[in-house]
């Protein structure tokens, strides 16, 4: 199997999985508990925390763990808008956030908030002039996502967050994609509150953070004990914070040593060969700020969906956009909001690299890919073909209506 799918999820890394069996295995207590084994658990769970805040580029921030970063984005806007009522109940987000923030949002708006939701370009960069017009004194917290899922565009998060900071509103970024893949100093990117998961890094599911900068609070959107410094109740899952700490070394690491230089040419060269081998194809995002692993094409005549099962029957995992959004009938929300038409958007196919991919991969891929549209679009046009005999016939079987003269 050839996995191009990084953006949905990533495998886990083997030195992951031997971290973590020790906290599977041995070392299995609560957290909480004030013996000898929680008291081990406890070590490991603040080592981690100390870890990421560090490669977040605050050490005095705060790092709420969580279950995803799904849970990371409802903490990030329910915990402050609930949090800042008495402010004001106007909150903005971008029309291509992950639905972990879009639904949020449509929950908040049902509690009396009011959202605006920020339009974005052709690339799926959010309009910063549209953003400052829509601000009001209100206005309580700004949320645009560092990178997207789906095509991979980095936004302008430094001026996002300068515009909110100078006129007093808290920015939160949504990092999942981004953490690990490029630079994220939240201090330089002006984040207040940032959301970041586990999987996307080659560690376990089920293991996710909420950065906070110093002095930040945020209303719990969960009851039970006092867990996370009151912010988030339940049991830490010491051996997937353990597990998403070493993914997270590992992946820096490896930004640090040139592997995602390597991703990026993987990906170029990806693009480069199916541009070639293949005609009517239009790029989707950036085509420079962007992922160094995404790459996210349209292909005329040829149904996103038929392509990514029939990749799938030759041995190749792809996705036609976010995973969570998979069995919907509805069409991608990111590529809606860049204006796509809907035939481009029908045709849309993602693929995401990551640490595990190959130059073999890639070349095999480009073995696959041509011949496979091929038949698609010759089936295609097969169908249109008898649909317009069919239509034709029928037409010419129907009685014809009585002209003017016989009436």
């Amino acid at each position: 199997m050839i996995y191009l799918d990084y953006n949905a999820t990533s495998p886990v890394r083997p030195d992951v999985r031997q971290r973590m069996a020790a906290f599977l295995e041995g070392n299995f207590g609560n957290p909480s508990s004030l013996h000898a084994a929680g008291r081990q658990a406890r070590a490991a769970v603040e080592a981690v925390r100390a870890q990421i805040l560090a490669a977040l580029g605050d050490p005095t921030g705060q790092l709420i763990f969580t279950s995803g970063g799904t849970e990371a984005d409802n903490l990030a806007l329910k915990g402050i808008a609930r949090a800042l009522r008495s402010k004001g109940n106007h909150l903005m987000v971008s029309s291509v956030e992950h639905h972990a923030v879009l639904h949020a949002a449509e929950a908040l708006v049902k509690e009396g908030f009011r959202v605006t939701v920020i339009p974005v370009d052709r690339y799926g960069t959010v309009d910063l002039q549209a953003l400052e017009k829509e601000v009001t004194p209100q206005t309580v917290l700004i949320s645009v996502m560092h990178a997207n899922n789906e095509v991979g565009t980095i936004q302008s998060v430094e001026e996002i967050s300068r515009m909110a900071r100078e006129r007093g509103i808290l920015f939160h970024t949504d990092a999942v994609q981004s953490f690990g893949k490029i630079d994220v100093n939240v201090r330089r990117l002006g984040a207040d509150l940032a959301s970041i998961s586990s999987h996307k890094l080659g560690g376990p599911k089920g293991a996710g953070a909420l950065y906070l900068r110093q002095g930040i609070r945020v209303q719990s959107i969960l009851h039970g004990g006092p867990h996370e410094h009151g912010f988030r109740a339940g049991t830490e899952n010491a051996p997937g914070i353990v597990g998403m700490g070493a993914a997270a070394d590992l992946s820096l690491a490896e930004k640090a040593g040139g592997v995602l230089q390597r991703v990026e040419r993987l990906r170029d060269r990806l693009q480069a060969g199916l541009f070639e081998k293949i005609p009517e194809i239009e790029l989707n995002g950036h085509p420079t700020h962007r992922l160094p692993g995404t790459l996210n094409v349209s292909l005329k005549d040829c149904h996103g969906e038929t392509l990514l099962m029939a990749l799938d029957l030759a041995g190749t995992c792809v996705s036609t956009g976010s995973a969570c959004s998979s069995g919907s009938t509805e069409p991608s929300h990111v590529l809606v909001a860049m204006g796509l038409p809907a035939a481009r958007i029908e045709g849309s196919i993602r693929f995401s690299l990551g640490w595990g991919t190959t130059e073999v991969e890639i070349e095999e891929v480009l073995q696959k890919v041509p011949p496979i549209v091929e038949r698609i679009r010759k089936g295609q046009r097969h169908w249109e073909e008898r649909s317009g005999e069919a239509i034709s016939s029928l037409k010419s079987r129907l009685p014809r209506p009585p002209s003017a003269d016989s009436q």
